[in-house]
């Protein structure tokens, strides 16, 4: 969907983008420097460290291409987000908002609390071999540690309110975090009105690459504006890692 304290903050380095996630998915708070081209990027992450060799070696990679999948009865997300005040860091490698406690989904019967979002541009899933302008991905984590990620294509369109909200805080140097407590956010906006969704096992996509996450990506877009992807791209140029093989694995889409 790309891009939780070390190995959380490497989880969170990777996924998060947090730190990446906090960095991780981000950037990579104290671990070795990535990126998404040239010796650091996705083609060479696994020979960076030995931490990244599941970059290299996985088998349940994301993102992947969501060419098809098995209708099934799947269960419906649970959302349970609220408002919080907005904390937003430029992690060096995307656009990050960390969420408090508070916020969840259950899914399959388990709760998942909402550790953080960040964003992606172009989006790093495809859907037939087709990306989207952008893609945000939901993090969240239960209580044996476990993630979820829940990942939105946002395509261009109209202006999207709560992305305005978020571009007028932007902070102005990598590292960099913001709270703004006057403003208020709900990630319950970046969900589309249809909440169906195509369900895999994957991975973070940015370093470690850590398998044994549970990807939920909606099957519906949102729309965010052309000026919007655009100040996104004007920081961040690329931040997808190509799509991964799906070996063995089976997609199952939420039957309509």
């Amino acid at each position: 969907m790309n891009r939780t304290a070390q190995a959380l903050a490497t989880w969170t380095f990777a996924l998060s983008l947090f730190a990446p996630i906090t960095h991780a998915i981000a950037a990579g708070g104290h671990g070795p420097h990535w990126d998404y081209d040239g010796k650091e990027g996705p083609e060479h992450w696994g020979e960076l460290d030995p931490k990244f060799q599941t970059c290299k070696s996985g088998k349940n990679q994301s993102p992947i291409d969501i060419t098809s999948g098995k209708p099934e009865k799947l269960g419906p997300i649970e959302f349970k987000y609220h408002p919080f005040p907005l904390t937003i860091v430029n992690n060096g490698h995307t656009i990050q908002v960390n969420a408090p406690k508070g916020s969840s989904i259950t899914v399959g019967g388990k709760k998942y609390d909402l550790l953080q979002f960040h964003f992606h541009s172009p989006s790093e899933h495809k859907k037939s071999g087709k990306a989207g302008d952008m893609e945000v991905h939901l993090v969240h984590k239960n209580d044996a540690g476990e993630l979820a990620v829940v990942g939105v294509f946002m395509n261009a369109g109209k202006e999207h309110p709560l992305v305005k909200t978020l571009w007028e805080h932007l902070p102005a140097e990598a590292g960099k975090e913001k709270t703004v407590g006057q403003v208020v956010i709900n990630p319950f906006d970046f969900l589309p009105a249809k909440k169906t969704f195509s369900n895999y096992p994957g991975s973070l996509t940015t370093p470690p690459c850590s398998e044994g996450v549970n990807w939920m990506v909606m099957n519906d877009s949102i729309e965010v504006s052309k000026a919007q992807v655009e100040k996104f791209t004007a920081i961040f140029p690329m931040t997808a890692r190509p799509v991964q093989p799906l070996h063995e694995r089976s997609i199952k889409v939420a039957a309509e």
